[in-house]
């Protein structure tokens, strides 16, 4: 892959990673925030919308698998989503539950 992975490569093999209860990607929920490629290591930054979710350790998962296929190194750095980013997470939450 000559120099690593690309932004572009990152951005559409996590495009697909839905949240496991709603019908949306973690990238529509606004969990991703940020993603930086230098070589080939990947830094995400991904707001969660409360602490210490149960499921956070499965989102890092989910997100780290499809990176690490396309033989990047992987470092995810977490956050909470400010009173604005929660509140658009939990209409989307709202409209796309799936349970």
């Amino acid at each position: 892959m000559g120099n690593g992975v690309s932004e572009d490569e990152v951005h559409k093999a996590i495009s697909e990673v839905k949240h496991p209860a709603i019908n949306r990607s973690l990238k529509d929920l606004g969990i991703v925030k940020d993603i930086t490629v230098e070589n080939n290591r990947v830094t995400i930054t991904i707001a969660f919308p409360f602490a210490n979710i149960p499921i956070a350790d499965f989102l890092i998962r989910s997100l780290r698998m499809p990176i690490e296929k396309l033989g990047a190194d992987v470092d995810i750095v977490t956050t909470i989503m400010n009173q604005e980013e929660l509140q658009a997470f939990l209409k989307m939450e709202q409209e796309g539950w799936v349970g």
